[in-house]
């Protein structure tokens, strides 16, 4: 663990859960590689003028999607932030779903209509990034109860940034998931900044989330975001204490986003030490390297890198090719009939 981070153990996790084989590893660079090269074409498809309305990147935080969507099962539930492109795609969304989606296209997850704020995928148990800043942490508590009465030992996991944690809906939510015990893990992305305000700023205390565990009788777990297999560890500790029954976790993962808080913002308010420090500490370039370390092939995880690179490139070509989103869909699936017409 690196100086700056600590890492409390999960009371009720039953201790050291997955071992952690070449196999995996692979797996955990394939995932945060296919996030990282999606995340950088769709920034390219923004500067083409491709991408309909705006969008907020996580490159630079693939270790946090990848790490909990490689621990958690099939039936498991996301919740996500309008950051939310890595986590529906680690879930099992088809890349060129969301491609497509971003670019208003008829092959999108939502046939265009949602945009990159709004992705979802129900059948990958992505449900839903959220762009009203806290408003999916009690809907996370809810799907968790719901999992809870009908006994499938399903969790929810709840992504959100620094800033949700000034929010009153982040309290709410804490304090029934504790007061119910139920199986949702909390996890907040910490980048050190809510849109352009750093947290420090305008928060009392120096941890947002985890120093805020105790007043909800939860422990304090601050971990290193960009450190894959920590995050993949301390996911399984966190979904294993859930399906046991005993309550929620709250996760603070330390983590830094590469670009400014949307691609409108060039994010010139960050020091440049600041961001030439955290590019250092690049999940990528660092799990790779140990990758090596640990004796892997580098022609392996070079091959990695092509596949994803390819499927990218196909997933691109395909979204591009698809029809532009049809007015006449604009009054579809308002409700859950279908429809649009208002109910009494």
């Amino acid at each position: 663990m690196e100086q700056g981070f600590l890492t409390q153990t999960l009371p009720g996790s039953g201790g050291d859960l997955v071992a952690i084989d070449n196999e995996l590893r692979l797996k955990l660079y394939r995932m945060m590689s296919r996030a990282r090269q999606m995340e950088q074409r769709a920034y390219d498809l923004f500067m083409q003028n491709l991408v309909k309305g705006t969008s907020h990147l996580a490159l630079g935080q693939e270790a946090i999607s990848a790490g909990f969507a490689a621990a958690m099962r099939p039936d498991d539930y996301t919740f996500c932030t309008y950051r939310g492109h890595n986590h529906t795609l680690l879930r099992g969304a088809s890349m060129t779903g969301i491609l497509g989606e971003l670019m208003g296209r008829e092959c999108g997850l939502m046939r265009g209509k949602g945009g990159s704020m709004h992705l979802t995928s129900v059948e990958h148990g992505a449900m839903g990034s959220y762009a009203i800043i806290g408003a999916h942490l009690p809907i996370a508590a809810g799907a968790a109860w719901s999992a809870q009465y009908r006994g499938t030992k399903q969790a929810a996991v709840c992504f959100f940034g620094d800033g949700t944690t000034n929010i009153g809906a982040f309290h709410e939510a804490l304090n029934f998931a504790v007061i119910w015990k139920l199986p949702v893990v909390f996890v907040c992305e910490n980048n050190m900044y809510m849109e352009y305000t750093p947290i420090d700023a305008v928060t009392a205390v120096e941890n947002p989330a985890a120093d805020r565990a105790a007043a909800y009788g939860l422990e304090p777990v601050i971990i290193d975001g960009n450190d894959v297999e920590l995050v993949f560890e301390t996911a399984a500790a966190a979904l294993a204490r859930a399906r046991a029954g005993d309550g929620p976790s709250l996760i603070e993962a330390k983590t830094y986003r590469h670009g400014g808080h949307s691609r409108a913002d060039p994010g010139k308010y960050r020091p440049d030490e600041e961001v030439a420090a955290w590019l250092e500490r690049d999940p990528l370039p660092r799990y790779r390297q140990r990758l090596v370390g640990y004796g892997l092939d580098e022609a392996e995880v070079a091959a990695i890198e092509a596949e994803v690179e390819a499927e990218v490139d196909g997933a691109t070509e395909t979204a591009r090719n698809s029809p532009a989103a049809d007015v006449s869909i604009v009054d579809k699936d308002v409700w859950a009939d279908g429809g649009s017409d208002w109910r009494n």
